[in-house]
């Protein structure tokens, strides 16, 4: 019987446990956090946790060289040290992150040891790869060309639960979800390189209606001019991946960048009120701070924005009760405490592919591919089902050697994506294509 070592016991964890401990692998959950993890296994016979943590060297050297596969679930930064244990012990290895170019390296070294270090098989990156990689093999077997190419996700709050005035409650990795707000962005449009200054990347939006859910706004999420290469669609003249956000959001949380509010520096705010820290950020007295923010220059038609952090709690007089801390932990942390979901909330995930195909004789056509998930905090958030599950399914093929590609890769090949998409679809997570659309369809 395989076993299968998961490093971590986040949030999006327990699907995976769930589905390898039904398929008969040995799981050993390898986290500091016991109570987690244990919750996780529920007292399956096949389930394990081991007390480890990064410094622990020795004792991962130990638990890797134990196991048959390692799945790294650790913020992204460990997945290397992680990979050079697992390559000098001939281990393959699952991650879900974006590959990091210390682990490109070691591509030869992994193709020559006979291993397969998958990364990106979660979602966004994940799913998004694998489905619009169908689609694109699909018009390039047809002799076909990408005009252009739209990729668009979203972690949300459920209509219903989106409540609040930024649209938006945390369902996975919060402070992940703010510090990616001060991301840069790249991607190509009709021929034309734009490039996003972080300063900029929530005014560079645009609204979308989504089937069943209603007008949405998106923003570029990160670089997208290097799917260009990734994806093989050098002929594109358009290469945009986006965000998806319900209304408020992303004004609120350009309003935020502007202030400050999202800045490293540290300061010493004892005996600060959340008013006196707002009033501190604008750089303005407290009297009539709610004028002065609105006819800041820049600012204006901020209604939205000043409405989200007044029920956030900035304009309270209530004392903060930090002494020495940055505006992004003091802001992030009052977020996640006002914008959390509840057990008795779902979230959900909505991706979707645009893409404008050109063929030999003159045919052109628009395809749609698109996702729509729910899940509970309750049961298994949507976000936690579309990230572990790709990963999960990716390791249960690699140990039953249905996949028999080498070296650092993510999931864009069809021996890859092929099968892994056809056990999600069964596992009720499909992304459905509409071929044949006018170009009006198009974005």
């Amino acid at each position: 019987m395989n076993k299968v070592l998961i490093l971590g016991a986040g949030l999006v964890v327990k699907p995976m446990v769930e589905y390898l401990l039904e398929n008969k692998f040995i799981v050993v959950i390898a986290s500091r956090k016991k109570d987690r993890a244990e919750a996780m296994l529920n007292g399956h016979p096949n389930g394990f946790h081991v007390q480890w943590s990064m410094e622990e060297s020795n004792k991962l050297e130990q638990i890797i060289n134990e196991s048959d596969i390692a799945v790294s679930l650790l913020p992204y930064k460990f997945h290397t040290e992680v990979a050079k244990v697992c390559l000098k012990h001939h281990k393959s290895l699952v991650t879900t992150s974006y590959v990091l170019p210390e682990m490109y390296v070691m591509d030869q070294e992994v193709k020559d040891a006979g291993l397969i270090f998958l990364n990106e098989i979660g979602l966004d990156p994940g799913i998004d790869h694998m489905s619009a990689m169908k689609i694109i093999d699909h018009i390039h077997n047809n002799g076909g060309h990408v005009e252009e190419f739209y990729s668009l996700c979203g972690a949300l709050p459920a209509p219903e639960a989106a409540d609040n005035p930024l649209g938006y409650k945390f369902s996975w990795s919060p402070k992940g979800v703010i510090l990616a707000s001060r991301n840069s962005a790249s991607y190509l449009k009709k021929g034309k390189i734009i490039f996003v200054e972080p300063e900029n990347l929530f005014k560079d939006r645009f609204s979308y209606l989504f089937p069943g859910t209603g007008e949405l706004e998106v923003y570029p999420n990160r670089d997208s001019i290097i799917y260009i290469d990734i994806y093989g669609i050098h002929e594109t003249k358009t290469m945009y991946r986006g965000t998806f956000r319900f209304k408020g959001w992303c004004e609120t949380l350009d309003v935020m960048k502007e202030l400050r509010m999202l800045d490293d520096s540290i300061r010493d705010y004892s005996g600060m009120s959340w008013v006196e820290f707002m009033a501190e950020r604008a750089g303005t007295g407290v009297e009539n701070l709610r004028d002065h923010l609105m006819n800041r220059p820049g600012m204006a038609g901020t209604s939205v924005a000043i409405k989200s952090l007044e029920w956030l709690g900035f304009f309270s007089n209530e004392k903060m009760n930090y002494s020495k801390a940055s505006s992004f932990d003091i802001t992030s942390d009052r977020m996640i405490f006002k914008m959390s979901l509840s057990d008795s909330e779902q979230d959900m995930i909505i991706m979707q592919h645009i893409l404008l195909a050109s063929y030999p004789g003159g045919k052109r056509e628009v395809i749609k591919s698109s996702l729509r998930d729910f899940g509970s905090p309750a049961t298994n958030t949507a976000i936690a089902r579309t990230v572990a599950l790709p990963a999960a399914v990716a390791v249960k093929f690699i140990l039953e050697n249905k996949i028999h590609l080498k070296g650092v890769l993510r999931p864009v090949f069809p021996e890859i994506y092929n099968p892994i998409l056809d056990e999600l679809k069964r596992l009720g997570i499909e992304m459905k294509e509409e071929y044949g659309l006018p170009e009006s369809e198009m974005i």
